[in-house]
């Protein structure tokens, strides 16, 4: 069989635009975006602080300030669960599209979950900032070169006794990458797109479930303002009307879907 008609061949084909977002995240740890512009650090706490702290007694605290507070080893078993669906989640319903016949959705859900990713990156270099913990650790001063962190989530890693988040944000490729927070971006986007076959009612429930379960993991952990969550949210949104309004009906993007098909159809 040649590799060209191999079905792992064509699955890679199908899905290539989620190795690019792979690909192109990696990168942005050569090209810190705080050298294009001032982290925003003290500004969005103060704004999160104004829009939506919580009173406990006589202060009034960030979400994510008041949940490490209240935090319960219920919550960090739930929280560390739903964080590992964030990529996961959208890529597994990426395959069950490609292995169900759905090829073509495959490669335009893919496609479009890259799109809205450059959206975000576009976002990253335009407004830096810090995400939460990076406030509770360091304080407003900037500091370059910062490592990533587990945040609230290393309770989760206590719990199981195993690094499983420490070891995935030891290689973070960028800490003052919070808004807007793609995390809340992936599973709408999938959603989207299961919701548009009308026949995959299981996968747009699961996904729905996932995805405002991320959105709040976000928060509690604090790895994400809820600002940065409504940002993510709306990027998603934004990013997917862009991609099937104006991209997926130009007819650059005819042509090149109807060339590309060849490779994985």
């Amino acid at each position: 069989m040649k590799v060209k008609n191999s079905t792992l061949f064509k699955l890679v084909a199908a899905l290539l635009p989620f190795i690019l977002f792979g690909l192109l995240y990696d990168s942005m740890r050569y090209y810190p975006n705080y050298l294009f512009g001032d982290i925003d650090i003290r500004g969005i706490y103060e704004t999160e602080k104004r829009l939506f702290g919580i009173g406990q007694g006589p202060e009034r605290l960030t979400p994510n300030e008041w949940f490490a507070i209240h935090a319960t080893p219920v919550a960090d078993a739930l929280a560390g669960i739903f964080y590992l669906c964030w990529v996961p989640l959208p890529v597994a319903f990426g395959f069950y599209l490609f292995f169900s016949g759905r090829r073509k959705m495959a490669f335009h859900f893919a496609a479009a979950f890259l799109f809205v990713n450059i959206i975000g990156f576009i976002g990253y270099y335009i407004h830096p900032a810090a995400p939460p913990w990076y406030v509770e650790k360091f304080g407003f001063e900037p500091l370059f070169g910062t490592g990533g962190d587990t945040a609230g989530l290393a309770r989760f890693d206590q719990l199981v006794g195993f690094p499983v988040f420490a070891s995935i944000y030891a290689g973070n490729a960028n800490v003052f990458a919070a808004v807007p927070s793609l995390h809340a971006a992936y599973c709408p986007i999938a959603c989207f797109y299961a919701l548009r076959t009308r026949q995959l009612p299981i996968w747009s429930a699961v996904l729905a479930f996932v995805g405002i379960g991320i959105w709040w993991t976000a928060i509690y952990s604090g790895h994400h303002y809820t600002i940065d969550v409504l940002l993510g949210i709306i990027t998603a949104i934004v990013g997917i009307a862009l991609f099937e309004r104006l991209v997926s009906r130009s007819s650059w993007w005819n042509q090149f879907e109807q060339w590309y098909s060849h490779y994985y159809m």
